[in-house]
C-alpha cells in the first residue's frame, strides 16, 4: 500500500522514471545549470527595488508538497523559492493551491484540495519569519510593512467539482480568498473550461450561484482557464469585478486559453483585471508552434489522463504527478525564444485596448512558462522593468502593473 510518507520518500526515485507529462521538467529536459544575471540599467533597478511587486499567480509549494522540504530553501532547479523571490522582488503573491486534472477522475480533488491547504498553511508558519498569510488588502499592506511577504491562498483546478457551497464556506474560513471557476482546463459540472468540449456554453445556475456566494464572501472570482462564455456570464452574474489571474491575448497567439479583446474590454469596463502570464505559449506564437510541434499535441491537451488515473488511488495519483513538479518550461533554441520586449508587447497592447489601471502581473512560477531569453527565474523580474522603461513607461503605469492594480482590487473585493 502506497501511503503518502513513502510516497515522498520515494519522489526523488519517480522522478528518473516517469514519462513526460502536459508540462513539466523531464519533458524536453528542462533542469539547467544556473547561467549569469542578466544587466539591468541602474534607473530600472532603483524602480524595481522600490516598487511593491505583487504576482498574481505562483506554484509556490508544488515541489514542496511532492517531494518534501520547505518554501524557504533556495534551490537549484525551477523558478521560484522565497529567497530567490525576495531577490526578485516579490512582495506579495497568489499561492496557487494547485488540484490538476489527474485527482478529478476518482473524485478526490476535495480531499486534495484540503490536504493542499493543511500543507501551505503549515508551510507558512514553518516560514513566518519571511511570510504571513494575508486575509485581505489590508493585511497585504500590514505585512509588507513589517517588511515580510504576504500570501494570498488562490485554488487552481477544482475545490469540488460539484461547487458545493459549504465545501466553498469552509474554505474560506480556512483562508482561502481566491478561486478558479474551472476545474483548470478540464470542465466543473456547473461551469466550462477554456479547453474541453463545452457542457454548458458557460454557467449553469448552480454557477451562478456559486459566484454570488464568492460574491457575498468577499472572495475574489478567478476566470483564468475558463471558457469565453464562463468568462462573460460570470462578468454579467458577478455583483462586483472579476479577475483573470494568469492569461494572455488570443490576438497574440489565438488560442482558447488566451482572452479575445472583445472580452478583455468586458471584463475592464466592469472593473477587472487581467494578469499576464510570464510564458511564451501564451504571448510568442513562433515559439508556442515549435513547443506544440515537439509534444504533438498542445498544452492544454487533457484526453489521455482519464485513462492514466483510472483505479489509482491518491497516493498513487500523487506518484504519478509528482516527477512533473517543479515545472519550469522548456529548452526552446535561441531561433524560436522569446524576448523580454515581445513579452511586454503584450501587456502594452492591453493597455491600448483597456488603460493600464486593469493590467497585472500573474507569472506561473513553476508552473510551466518557458521563459524570455536570458531570464533564469524570478530573480531577473527587474528585466522587465527595464523593457517598460525602454518602451517609454512612466513609474506610474510601471508601478500599477507590477502590484498598484492588483491591491486596489484585493481591496475593492474584499471590502465587498
Amino acid at each position: 500500500m502506497l501511503t503518502r510518507r513513502r510516497f515522498l520518500r520515494d519522489s526523488a526515485a519517480a522522478a528518473t522514471l516517469s514519462g513526460p507529462f502536459l508540462w513539466g521538467r523531464n519533458l524536453f529536459g528542462s533542469v539547467v545549470a544556473d547561467v549569469a544575471a542578466p544587466q539591468i540599467s541602474p534607473q530600472a533597478m532603483a524602480i524595481h527595488k522600490r516598487a511593491f511587486i505583487f504576482d498574481g499567480h505562483v506554484h509556490a509549494l508544488d515541489r514542496e508538497f511532492y517531494r518534501g522540504g520547505s518554501m524557504g530553501d533556495r534551490h537549484t532547479d525551477g523558478q521560484w523559492d522565497l529567497p530567490r523571490a525576495r531577490e526578485g522582488g516579490e512582495g506579495a503573491f497568489f499561492l496557487s493551491i494547485f488540484v490538476p486534472e489527474e485527482y478529478y477522475p476518482g473524485r478526490f480533488e476535495t480531499k486534495q484540495t484540503l490536504r493542499r491547504i493543511d500543507h501551505a498553511l503549515r508551510q507558512l508558519e514553518e516560514n513566518r519569519a519571511l511570510v504571513e498569510l494575508a486575509l485581505n488588502a489590508s493585511d497585504v499592506e500590514r505585512i509588507r510593512a513589517k517588511g515580510k511577504m504576504a500570501a494570498v491562498l488562490d485554488i487552481e483546478g477544482s475545490y469540488d467539482l460539484d461547487g458545493d457551497l459549504g465545501v466553498l464556506r469552509d474554505l474560506h474560513q480556512l483562508g482561502l480568498r481566491s478561486a478558479q471557476l474551472s476545474a483548470h482546463n478540464w470542465n466543473e459540472n456547473y461551469s466550462d473550461s477554456c479547453c474541453s468540449t463545452p457542457k454548458f456554453n458557460g454557467l449553469t445556475a448552480h454557477g451562478r450561484d456559486v459566484i454570488r456566494e464568492m460574491n457575498r464572501l468577499g472572495m475574489m472570482i478567478n476566470v483564468s482557464h475558463s471558457s469565453d462564455e464562463t468568462i462573460s456570464q460570470t462578468i454579467d452574474v458577478s455583483d462586483g469585478p472579476v479577475i483573470a489571474t494568469h492569461h494572455g491575448l488570443r490576438s497574440v497567439n489565438n488560442i482558447p486559453r488566451n482572452m479575445p479583446d472583445w472580452l478583455l474590454k468586458k471584463l475592464a469596463a466592469k472593473g477587472g483585471i487581467i494578469g499576464f502570464q510570464i510564458g511564451s505559449e501564451f504571448s510568442y506564437r513562433k515559439e508556442y508552434e515549435w513547443l506544440t510541434a515537439q509534444r504533438g499535441k498542445t498544452f492544454f491537451d487533457t484526453s489521455s489522463i482519464p485513462d492514466r488515473v483510472k483505479g489509482k488511488t491518491i497516493y498513487e495519483v500523487d506518484a504519478l504527478v509528482a516527477p512533473q513538479f517543479p515545472m519550469p518550461g522548456a529548452h526552446v533554441p535561441d531561433s524560436v525564444m522569446m524576448a523580454v520586449d515581445d513579452w511586454v508587447a503584450v501587456v502594452d497592447r492591453a493597455i491600448q485596448l483597456v488603460g493600464e489601471d486593469h493590467v497585472a502581473l500573474g507569472t506561473d512560477f513553476d508552473g510551466g512558462p518557458t521563459l524570455a531569453r536570458g531570464m533564469r527565474d524570478v530573480r531577473d523580474l527587474p528585466m522587465i522593468t527595464d523593457a517598460m522603461l525602454r518602451r517609454g513607461y512612466s513609474e506610474e503605469r510601471i508601478d500599477k502593473f507590477w502590484g498598484g492594480n492588483l491591491l486596489r482590487f484585493f481591496h475593492r473585493v474584499s471590502r465587498a
